[in-house]
C-alpha cells in the first residue's frame, strides 16, 4: 500500500525562485491531486523554534521539538502547535535561518517521515521540495527538477516579497550552496528526473509539458 501511494507521487525538486510552489499547485489542481509544500514543513520548525529563542545550532532541541510539535501545513496556512504561522515563515529572519535547521539530520528525518506518512494517507500528491526525488520518494511515478537563471529568480523573488534583486540574488546563491553541500540530503537533481527550466516560460506552459509526462508514464 505505501508504495501504491508513493508511485503516485509527482516529485517536485529545485532551488529557491524557480517557481516550484507555482506551479506544483497549479499542477495539482489540474491532475486533481493533493498538494504538499515540505519546504513550508521546515520553515514552520524553524519559526517556532525561534519563537521559543531555542539555540538553532542545539540540533538535539531543534531536534525534539520537530519530533513533537503538531504541524498541520496545507494549500494555504500553516499552523504549527496551535500558532498560525503562515505569513511568518515567509519573512526575511525564518529565510535567514531555515537552511540551518533543514541541515539538521534529526529534523529532516522526522520531516521525512511526516512527508511520507501524507503521501500514504492522500494516495499520493504533487510534492514539491529540495529532496523529494533523491530521497523522500525515490520511487515516484514522475521527478521534475525545476531550474532557471539566477537573475529571473532573483526578480521572482522580489515581485512575490519586494526587495533589492542584487541583495535577494545574494541571499538565493548563499542558501543555493547551504542547501547545495549540506551532509544530509542535499540539493541535487535526481539522476531520473526530468529537468525543466522555467526562465522564460509561463506557468500555464510548463504545467502543461509536466501534465503530458505524468498521462505518459500512466499509460
Amino acid at each position: 500500500m505505501v508504495i501504491d501511494a508513493h508511485r503516485r507521487v509527482v516529485a517536485i525538486d529545485g532551488p529557491a525562485g524557480a517557481g516550484k510552489s507555482t506551479i506544483a499547485k497549479a499542477l495539482a489542481s489540474r491532475l486533481n491531486m493533493k498538494y504538499l509544500d515540505t519546504g513550508a514543513m521546515y520553515r514552520a520548525i524553524t519559526f517556532e523554534a525561534m519563537l521559543r529563542e531555542l539555540d538553532l545550532d542545539d540540533q538535539s532541541a531543534v531536534t525534539h521539538l520537530a519530533q513533537d510539535c503538531d504541524l498541520h501545513v496545507g494549500i494555504d496556512r500553516v499552523i504549527i502547535n496551535g500558532h498560525d504561522a503562515t505569513q511568518a515563515i515567509r519573512g526575511s529572519e525564518v529565510t535567514g535561518n531555515v537552511s540551518k535547521v533543514a541541515a539538521n539530520s534529526g529534523v529532516r528525518t522526522e520531516m521525512r517521515l511526516r512527508q511520507q506518512e501524507w503521501a500514504t494517507a492522500h494516495g499520493g500528491g504533487v510534492i514539491e521540495g529540495r529532496d523529494i526525488a533523491t530521497v523522500v520518494f525515490p520511487d515516484a511515478v514522475l521527478k521534475v527538477f525545476l531550474t532557471a537563471s539566477p537573475e529571473v529568480r532573483a526578480q521572482r523573488r522580489v515581485d512575490q516579497h519586494g526587495g533589492n534583486v542584487t541583495e535577494i540574488a545574494s541571499a538565493i546563491a548563499e542558501r543555493d550552496l547551504l542547501d547545495s553541500t549540506r551532509a544530509d540530503s542535499p540539493l541535487v537533481s535526481s539522476f531520473d528526473a526530468v529537468v525543466v527550466d522555467t526562465s522564460n516560460r509561463t506557468v500555464e506552459d510548463v504545467v502543461d509539458e509536466i501534465e503530458s509526462m505524468f498521462f505518459e508514464r500512466n499509460r
